[in-house]
């Protein structure tokens, strides 16, 4: 991947994913610049063990297949009818079939894959498998093409990926297209065409999930979109609101602990700037004898309480990084305590970093150029170029990272420069809407919840106010980045559990309503 400057570090704010856009703190410059962005690994020297690994977790969760996917669905040329293997995820365990004594034509739960390996996300979305018994519910998880092993072209990564003659093909209207002609020849093979159809999915997944209920009605009865900022495009939602919402979780954990953050990159930058300062920096942070830089430091250390502040979860978890539970109390527990730290600055922000990067406290040093991508969400870069023109990177006077202006020229300017191309910011609010979302879905949209908990940033940019009687927003205050998807815990606070309840209350209502109307 190219470079804008060598002081640039990228970063990826997501997903999970949704991860969108980013930014770069640069403290020589005292501001942020939009850049495409790529998905930090742990970013550490460890034990194997400690590094993430889809391989690690219980393949008997589901079975793998294959479906043979056109490469375009929208135009007729020769190069259209080319096509590539779409892999999907499958558990039947609980699925009550097409002819269940108790139950006639049980559904289908369909996870629509988000911008990495869709593996990895099954494995994170323990709702649907704890779920499907309840409903006696077939599961799907369909990867999101050229991501994973759904690789056009023959799956050869290096001509797919190779410029943006076969780039093009990567979009999400096209993914959504072959998420729907995947369901529609499932359900004709498993003798299922009247099994109702509920879509699952978050970050970009929960936006897919919303966008094919509009798009295909026919074929979903109804989409859980958790954590999915549909809103956060061609100024329908402030740049500065990303960044906002991380300086909020910090600072209502503690005054201290903002201050302390907030004035840490004018002393990175400062001390860079003195003879031996870089070395000091290495030796404070541990950072590998490699490479050093201030600006890379600080997008390390903005790596780590962007991705802290949206996993901010009640309880201990292993999605991006291994975390314990409220992990930015515990950043800032780590900042605020003197009796560990004194009045040293770098020891503080090194046990908060430590919070995210070295949960097991094996690391021996912090590897700043670290490109791995172990998820495999690198195409991400693309859609961040062309469509997913999401602005995320403003500071006010009250952020806790240097003050900054979102500028679209930015973005634009390295698109030109990665992939000799023009983003179009406007095309995704023309293809599904967004401008007076309210009024517009109420006149004909129905069956979506949308889940948002405001202590994720990507919140700002989601549905929180109920559209309709069938447009549900749930917003949970203390909730972190689709929480809800999470596999259950019996530490889960009561909010949480509650917001389950409700999110399976109204898929039973559906899909009621939908036997009903099919009169089974």
């Amino acid at each position: 991947m190219k470079t804008i400057d060598s002081g640039f570090i990228f970063l990826l704010v997501s997903l999970f994913s949704l991860s969108i856009s980013s930014s770069v703190i640069n403290p020589k410059y005292g501001r942020s610049t939009s850049f495409m962005p790529r998905f930090p690994s742990s970013s550490m020297v460890a034990e194997p063990e400690q590094q993430l690994s889809v391989s690690s977790t219980k393949k008997q969760l589901y079975r793998t297949k294959y479906f043979t996917q056109i490469l375009d669905h929208f135009n007729y040329n020769p190069h259209s009818y080319q096509t590539f293997q779409q892999r999907y995820l499958i558990n039947d365990t609980f699925w009550g079939g097409t002819e269940n004594e108790k139950i006639k034509n049980a559904p289908i739960f369909v996870y629509t894959g988000n911008e990495g390996d869709i593996e990895w996300f099954t494995q994170n979305t323990g709702f649907m498998f704890e779920t499907a018994p309840h409903f006696k519910a077939l599961l799907v998880f369909i990867e999101h093409r050229f991501y994973g092993k759904s690789i056009p072209f023959g799956g050869d990564k290096e001509i797919a990926y190779s410029n943006a003659t076969t780039l093009g093909y990567l979009s999400s209207t096209q993914a959504l297209a072959d998420y729907a002609t995947l369901i529609i020849d499932l359900k004709k093979n498993l003798s299922a065409i009247d099994s109702p159809v509920v879509l699952f999915g978050g970050s970009y997944g929960g936006m897919l999930a919303a966008w094919f209920r509009l798009k295909y009605p026919h074929v979903a009865i109804g989409a859980l979109a958790s954590s999915a900022p549909i809103l956060n495009f061609e100024n329908i939602t402030s740049p500065y609101s990303f960044n906002n919402i991380i300086t909020q979780d910090f600072r209502n954990e503690s005054e201290n602990c903002y201050k302390v953050i907030k004035g840490s990159w004018q002393h990175i930058e400062d001390t860079a700037d003195k003879p031996g300062g870089l070395e000091l920096l290495r030796k404070s942070f541990k950072i590998c004898k490699n490479y050093i830089s201030a600006g890379s430091l600080a997008g390390w250390l903005y790596t780590a309480y962007v991705y802290t502040a949206m996993t901010d979860y009640p309880t201990p978890s292993n999605f991006l990084s291994p975390l314990p539970a409220y992990p930015v109390k515990q950043m800032c527990k780590a900042i605020d305590d003197r009796n560990v730290n004194g009045n040293d600055i770098f020891a503080k922000l090194y046990g908060a970093a430590n919070v995210y990067y070295n949960s097991s406290g094996t690391a021996t040093c912090f590897d700043l150029d670290d490109d791995s991508d172990p998820h495999g969400l690198g195409e991400w870069s693309w859609q961040a170029c062309t469509e997913m023109i999401m602005a995320t990177s403003g500071n006010n006077k009250e952020s806790m990272f240097p003050a900054s202006k979102y500028d679209y020229n930015d973005r634009a300017t390295f698109c030109k420069s990665m992939f000799d191309i023009e983003p179009r910011p406007n095309w995704i609010t023309t293809q599904f809407g967004g401008h007076d979302i309210k009024r517009v879905l109420k006149r004909f949209a129905s069956n979506i919840i949308f889940f948002n908990g405001l202590r994720d940033p990507w919140s700002g940019g989601g549905v929180l106010k109920n559209i309709s009687s069938s447009i549900i927003a749930i917003v949970a205050e203390e909730g972190a980045h689709h929480v809800d998807l999470r596999y259950s815990s019996r530490e889960d606070p009561k909010w949480l559990q509650d917001v389950r309840k409700s999110e399976v209350k109204i898929i039973e209502n559906w899909i009621s309503q939908y036997y009903y109307d099919l009169g089974t």
